[in-house]
């Protein structure tokens, strides 16, 4: 079969850029990369086929600068652009300029993300598609005595909420009525802070809430499917950190309803390209909308992992050339179960604090069923500039049981010297016995914060292992320093010619 296209521009860095570069090798595609100058000898940048300059350290200025990036598509050739996510990817003026600018849009079109984007008129959408959603307010409230007033309406506990994005900017849970108005001033400011929009709308706090998300595909042709659920309830500062799949609390008939309640709220925005909608789930196992990512998410590979091994971006990209979905819903059966933990370089000792400096030494595991999509390698010097997080580990089993053992001994074998990450934080949640019960909600690591600042069990373990692996690692270096140079054919030297021929020759 023709490819889709012969080359794509990946206006993103990181590990994301890199997992999209593969599936782009794969299918015989060429790729380019963008980089700002902190990335210029990042993984991303040395995997691509070519890679151009687009600015400095600030992603305003670099990763965020739509002429720069239309600029390298035009210069380099590329037919399409693949967003991956973050940064532009659920940008409607984006999606706009790329298709003013006779390129293809690897996502949905401008209109869904508009639709979706703003939180109260998602909600707007989705009550008119009939799709569930918590109770709250259907347009942003700017006077503070008028939310007071829908506030005891609806009763305490509420959650404050800002109509512009999402990510836990600008959200806030209110428990009680005189926390209200300074709660409701503190989220205007920080709303305004992360989108320059402070308008803030109000939802009914559920009790032991889980946030539970539906995978979709969905064609030019009026094709939508869905590929299952993931549990996303461990979460920090509204932040995911570890998801899995299936849901401990999701059962065939439920995951039918969810997954045909997700296929409605995409076809009420003619969607397009892959996508998520999120569910918040209460005690009584009731799903209310809570909004649709407009992009892949960070969580996709465990989907991928439990449906035979689909590739997610492959079908983002021939969906964008304008190809039917070749996935029927009837054949889609996950099987197994599988646990993604996101890797971040900061430091869980000091309130999570990003540790950016030079990887002095890196051992990544595998094994059976292990995955790991990671945007680093020994001596890359992780920068300040971005957000922390540096690889996803993800595991694989036939039962949760078995996956959570599989991402426990990988983890004990993920190895990172010369900065510090979470690694020992994250082995810690996996032992915690609301984890292991599989009965957690989105406070679960709240309540755990007291045992999780303790070292775990495998802390001997631990050390015994970056020991080897420092020692092992002077030993190849004393090695290296008595052998003649020459390019033995091992990964070292592999890397290091391709880092030489990116930087002297292609990378411009």
């Amino acid at each position: 079969m023709k490819k889709p296209f012969d080359k794509i521009l990946v206006a993103n860095r990181g590990e994301i850029a890199v997992r999209v570069m593969r599936t782009c090798r794969e299918m015989g595609i060429r790729s380019v990369a963008i980089y700002s100058d902190p990335d210029r000898t990042a993984l991303h940048v040395r995997y691509a086929g070519e890679a151009y300059r687009v600015g400095p350290a600030p992603s305003r200025e670099s990763y965020l600068r739509i002429d720069k990036i239309l600029e390298v598509a035009r210069a380099s050739g590329a037919q399409a652009i693949h967003p991956g996510y973050g940064f532009l990817s659920e940008n409607p003026e984006f999606a706009r300029a790329v298709e003013d600018a006779g390129l293809v849009l690897i996502g949905p079109p401008a209109s869904a993300m508009e639709a979706m984007g703003e939180k109260t008129r998602a909600r707007r959408t989705m009550v008119a598609a009939g799709v569930p959603v918590v109770p709250g307010t259907e347009d942003p409230i700017e006077e503070e005595s008028e939310a007071l007033g829908y506030a005891r309406k609806i009763g305490f506990p509420v959650m404050l909420k800002a109509a512009a994005g999402g990510g836990g900017k600008g959200m806030r849970k209110v428990d009680r009525e005189e926390d209200f108005r300074s709660a409701f001033r503190g989220a205007r400011r920080e709303a305004k802070g992360a989108f320059s929009d402070d308008r803030v709308y109000i939802e009914k706090f559920l009790e032991k809430p889980r946030h539970v998300e539906i995978q979709i595909l969905a064609d030019r042709h009026g094709n939508v499917v869905h590929l299952g659920e993931r549990e996303c309830s461990v979460q920090r500062r509204h932040q995911k950190v570890i998801e899995e799949t299936p849901s401990p609390i999701v059962d065939e008939e439920m995951r039918a309803r969810m997954g045909e309640v997700a296929c409605q709220a995409a076809r009420a925005v003619d969607y397009v390209g892959a996508g998520t909608v999120e569910f918040l789930v209460d005690a009584e196992r009731n799903f209310y909308f809570l909004e649709m990512n407009t992009r892949l998410q960070v969580e996709h590979p465990i989907t991928e992992m439990v449906n035979d091994g689909v590739d997610l971006v492959r079908y983002q990209i021939e969906i964008a050339a304008g190809r039917p979905l070749t996935l029927k819903q009837e054949v889609i059966v996950p099987r197994g179960h599988a646990i993604e933990a996101r890797i971040y370089a900061e430091d869980p000792d000091r309130n999570f604090m990003p540790t950016p400096g030079t990887i002095a030494h890196m051992r990544q595991p595998g094994g059976p069923g292990v995955r790991v999509d990671s945007g680093v390698y020994s001596g890359w010097t992780v920068p300040i500039h971005y957000d922390p997080m540096i690889a996803k580990l993800c595991a694989r089993g036939p039962d949760r049981e078995t996956a959570i053992a599989r991402l426990d001994r990988a983890l004990s074998e993920y190895l990172i010297t010369g900065i510090t990450t979470n690694v020992g934080w994250l082995r810690r949640v996996l032992r915690q016995p609301e984890f292991v019960s599989g009965d957690y909600d989105t406070a679960f690591l709240d309540r755990a914060r007291e045992a999780l600042s303790a070292p775990g069990d495998g802390g001997k373990e631990d050390v015994a292992l970056i020991a080897a692996a420092i020692a092992s690692y002077d030993r190849e270096r004393r090695l290296a320093a008595r052998a003649p140079a020459r390019s033995s054919g091992g990964e070292e030297s592999n890397w290091r010619r391709l880092g030489r021929l990116r930087v002297l020759g292609r990378v411009r």
